[in-house]
C-alpha cells in the first residue's frame, strides 16, 4: 500500500480542563495540504487515520480537525508518551503517514 508521509516538529501540549488529555498541533501548512490531499477519506468528527512514529515508538491512531486553529490536532496515548520519555513542552519530530 502506498502512503503519503509527513515529517515535522510540533510540541507537546495539554488540553485544559480535566481530562488530561495530551496533543501535538500538525503544523498549518502541514494541515492544509492534508486536508486537500486527503479531506476525502475524513471519518467521524472529520478524523483521518494515520500511522505516527516518533523516535522508536510507531502506532495507528486518527488526527482530528480544530476548527478554531484550522490544524490537526494528534492525541498522544499515555503508553507513547512513557516510552518515549515524552512531557508537556517537550519539542517532538514526528513522521506522520497516510494511506492513499
Amino acid at each position: 500500500m502506498q502512503r503519503m508521509t509527513y515529517r515535522f516538529d510540533s510540541e507537546v501540549w495539554l488540553y485544559p480542563g480535566n481530562a488530561a488529555w495530551h496533543f501535538a498541533t500538525v503544523p498549518q501548512e502541514v494541515s492544509e495540504e492534508i486536508k486537500n490531499m486527503h479531506g476525502h477519506m475524513s471519518r467521524g468528527f472529520g478524523s483521518i487515520r494515520v500511522t505516527v512514529t516518533i523516535g522508536v515508538t510507531t502506532w495507528q491512531t486518527s488526527i482530528f480537525p480544530d476548527k478554531k486553529s484550522g490544524t490537526y490536532l494528534l492525541p498522544l496515548k499515555a503508553e507513547v508518551r512513557k516510552l518515549e520519555g515524552l512531557s508537556v513542552g517537550d519539542d517532538i519530530t514526528l513522521n506522520l503517514e497516510i494511506p492513499l
